[in-house]
C-alpha cells in the first residue's frame, strides 16, 4: 500500500507540473531559454549556397550526425536520406554512419548508398568496425574518436528508422548556441505506423504520456530527464566532460545524461519539434525492447547510486530528485508494484477473504492513475480498458526485467535490436495461426 501511495503521489506531482507549467503557465522552451533563428539565404530553406553567404562560421557551427545501424535493409535509406536533406551548410555538416551490420549483403548495401550520397558532395562517412563490444554505446564511442568527430561543435543523433524534418538544425542548434549552459536539446517521436494494429496504438498511448507528462515536467522543473538516445542534439563538450559513451549498462543514453547533469549541464525538451519513427510490430519485439529499457534502467540505479550520493557539487535536492523520483519510484517501484499488487494482491484478495485491502488502494488509487494517463491522450480513451490489461501483461516481463538489472543476473546486459519494417509499414501484417500442441499432461493441467 505504501508504494501505492508512493507511486501516485509522483504520477500526481508530474502531471500536474506539465499540466500548470506548459498548458497553463505556458513555459515553453523560447520564453525560458534565448532562441533566436538562424538566418538562411533568401532563396529559401533547400537554397545551401545561400545559406552559407547570409551567415558567416561563427553562426552555423560544425555538426556531426551520428547514425548507428545494425543489420537495418529496411530503413537504412530512410535515416540517410532524412539526415543528408538537413538544411546546414554543406561544409559545416558531417554524416556519420556507424555500421555495426554482420551481414555482409548488408553492409555493401549501406556503404554502396554512402558512396552514391558522397558523389553527389555530401559530406558523409561511412564507419565500421571490427567487432560489435558495446553495441551502440561502443558505435558512438568508437565514432567520436575520428579527428574530424572531435573538430564539431554539436552531434546530432538519430536511430536508423528516424526521419528528421529538413529544419530539424534550424530549430534546435539555436538553444544550445544562445545558451552555454544547455547541453541536450531533446525532441519528440512521432510514428509512423502507430494505427498499424491495437498494440501500436497503446504503444503510442504509453510513450505520448512519457513525453507529454515525464519529459516536460523534468525539462521545465528541473531541467533534467533521460535522454531517449535518439532524436536529439548534444554539445560535444558536455559529452566529453561527462566521460563519453560507456557500455556498462544496455541505457547508454541515460547513463550519459545523469553523468552530464551531475556535471552541472542542463537539459531542454522541446515537444513542437517531432520526428518520425517506427514502433516495434510484433510483441516479441516489443518485449525485447521493453527488457532492454527496464532493465538497464534497474542496472544503472544500482552501478550509479552511491556515485550520485558521493558527487560534488550537486545539490541535495537534485540528488534527492535523480534517487527518489528518477530511479527508484519510476525504475524500481512501477514495475514492481504494478506486477505484484494490481496482477497478484489484488486477485488474491477476492478468493482469500481474510486478506483485506482498504478500498481506496484498491480502486481510487489505481483509479486516478488511469485518469492522469487519460487526460493525456484524449483520443484514446476509448482504448482505455485495453491499454490497462495490456500494461498489467507488460508488468510481469518489467518486473523480471528490473529484478534482472537490481540483482544483475544473467541477461543483464541482453541486447536484442528492434526489428523494423520501414516502407513495408502499411503492409497488411500477416500473423502466423500458432501449431496446435501435441497434448500432454502437463498442458492439460
Amino acid at each position: 500500500m505504501a508504494m501505492s501511495v508512493v507511486l501516485v503521489l509522483e504520477v500526481a506531482y508530474m502531471s500536474l507540473v506539465s499540466l500548470v507549467a506548459i498548458k497553463l503557465l505556458r513555459r515553453l522552451p523560447e520564453r525560458r531559454y534565448k532562441w533566436e533563428p538562424i538566418a538562411v539565404g533568401s532563396g529559401g530553406v533547400d537554397d545551401e549556397e545561400a545559406a552559407g553567404a547570409a551567415c558567416g562560421p561563427e553562426e552555423f557551427p560544425l555538426v556531426l550526425v551520428q547514425i548507428p545501424m545494425y543489420n537495418e535493409k529496411e530503413v537504412y535509406k530512410l535515416s540517410i536520406g532524412a539526415a543528408c536533406a538537413l538544411t546546414w551548410p554543406p561544409d559545416r555538416i558531417i554524416i556519420q554512419v556507424l555500421d555495426d551490420s554482420t551481414d555482409p549483403a548488408i553492409k555493401d548495401l549501406v556503404e554502396l548508398e554512402c558512396k552514391d550520397l558522397a558523389r553527389k558532395n555530401i559530406n558523409i562517412k561511412y564507419e565500421i568496425r571490427g567487432n560489435r563490444k558495446g553495441y551502440k554505446a561502443g558505435a558512438l564511442k568508437k565514432g567520436m574518436e575520428h579527428t574530424y568527430a572531435q573538430q564539431c561543435d554539436f552531434v546530432a543523433i538519430f536511430d536508423a528508422d528516424f526521419q528528421p524534418e529538413s529544419d530539424f538544425l534550424l530549430r534546435t542548434i539555436p538553444f544550445l548556441v544562445h545558451n552555454p549552459k544547455i547541453a541536450l536539446v531533446q525532441t519528440r517521436w512521432e510514428f509512423v505506423n502507430y494505427d498499424v494494429c491495437l498494440m501500436t496504438r497503446i504503444q503510442k498511448m504509453s510513450l505520448d504520456y512519457h513525453f507529454k507528462v515525464e519529459q516536460e515536467s523534468g525539462s521545465s522543473m528541473h531541467a533534467f530527464f533521460g535522454f531517449n538516445g535518439t532524436a536529439g542534439v548534444w554539445r560535444l563538450s558536455a559529452i566529453n566532460e561527462a566521460g563519453g559513451w560507456k557500455d556498462r549498462t544496455t541505457v547508454e543514453d541515460m547513463d550519459l545524461a545523469v553523468r552530464a547533469s551531475l556535471k552541472g549541464w542542463l537539459f531542454l525538451y522541446v515537444g513542437d519539434i517531432r520526428v518520425k519513427s517506427e514502433l516495434p510490430s510484433t510483441f516479441k519485439t516489443y518485449r525485447y525492447q521493453q527488457h532492454r529499457w527496464t532493465c538497464g534502467a534497474a542496472n544503472l540505479f544500482r552501478k550509479m547510486a552511491k556515485e550520485i550520493v558521493k558527487s560534488k557539487g550537486v545539490s541535495i535536492w537534485k540528488k534527492l530528485h535523480l534517487l527518489y523520483s528518477f530511479f527508484f519510484v519510476r525504475r524500481v517501484i512501477a514495475p514492481l508494484l504494478t506486477f505484484l499488487f494490481y496482477c497478484i494482491v489484488i486477485p488474491l484478495s477476492v478468493m482469500v477473504p481474510e486478506v483485506s485491502i482498504p478500498v481506496w488502494g484498491m480502486v481510487y488509487i489505481p483509479t486516478a492513475i488511469t485518469i492522469m494517463n487519460a487526460i493525456r491522450n484524449p483520443r484514446s480513451l476509448h482504448l482505455m480498458p485495453l491499454w490497462i490489461l495490456f500494461e498489467n501483461v507488460m508488468s510481469m516481463h518489467r518486473m523480471r526485467a528490473a529484478l534482472t538489472g537490481l540483482f544483475e543476473t544473467m541477461y543483464v546486459n541482453e541486447w536484442v535490436v528492434t526489428e523494423k519494417v520501414g516502407d513495408h509499414v502499411n503492409d497488411k501484417l500477416e500473423v502466423p495461426l500458432l501449431e496446435p500442441l501435441k497434448p500432454t499432461d502437463c498442458v492439460e493441467r
